[in-house]
C-alpha cells in the first residue's frame, strides 16, 4: 500500500487540541498538480477530509481500550468505539465547512487538523451517501462532544 499526501494543511492550530475546533478557518494547500481536480468543488457547502495525523502515536497497552479523551467521567471503550488520534493508522476524517477555493487551497472551517497535517483526499459531502436519518450513539458521545465543534 503506498499513499501520497495531496497536500497539507495550513492553520493557526499548532498542536493537538481537543475543543473549539469549529471556531478553526484553516487552508488545505494542494500540490500544484492536483488543482484542476477542484473544478466544481465551490458548488459544495461542505466537504470531506481525509487526513494522516502525524504526530499522533500508538501504543497498544494505553490506547487499544481507554476513556476518551483520558477523562474519568468516560466509559472504558475500545479504540474502534471512539475517533481519538490514537489509532493503529492515524487516518482523521473530518467533515467541514467549505468556505473558499482558490487555485490550489480550499479554505474551510471546522477542520481538526494542526498546522502541517498531510491531507490524503478531500471529497464532496453528499448527503445521499454520507447523511443517515436513523442513528444510534451511545450517551456518552454527546457529553465527550460537548465544546469540541
Amino acid at each position: 500500500m503506498e499513499l501520497r499526501p495531496i497536500g497539507f494543511v495550513k492553520s493557526s492550530v499548532l498542536e493537538p487540541v481537543d475543543e473549539e475546533w469549529g471556531k478553526v478557518v484553516s487552508d488545505i494547500c494542494l500540490e500544484p498538480e492536483y488543482a484542476g481536480g477542484l473544478l466544481g468543488l465551490e458548488a459544495f457547502s461542505h466537504i470531506q477530509v481525509i487526513f494522516f495525523m502525524h504526530q499522533a502515536t500508538w501504543n497498544p497497552a494505553t490506547d487499544l481500550v481507554r476513556r476518551p479523551r483520558g477523562r474519568s467521567d468516560m466509559p472504558l471503550v475500545g479504540i474502534f468505539a471512539q475517533r481519538a488520534r490514537h489509532r493503529p493508522n492515524p487516518i482523521g476524517i473530518t467533515t467541514v465547512s467549505l468556505i473558499g477555493v482558490r487555485d490550489n487551497i480550499i479554505t474551510v472551517r471546522g477542520l481538526d487538523a494542526i498546522d502541517g497535517t498531510p491531507v490524503l483526499d478531500i471529497k464532496p459531502y453528499n448527503p445521499g451517501f454520507d447523511a443517515r436519518e436513523v442513528f444510534k450513539v451511545p450517551d456518552w458521545v454527546s457529553k465527550l462532544m460537548a465544546g469540541y465543534f
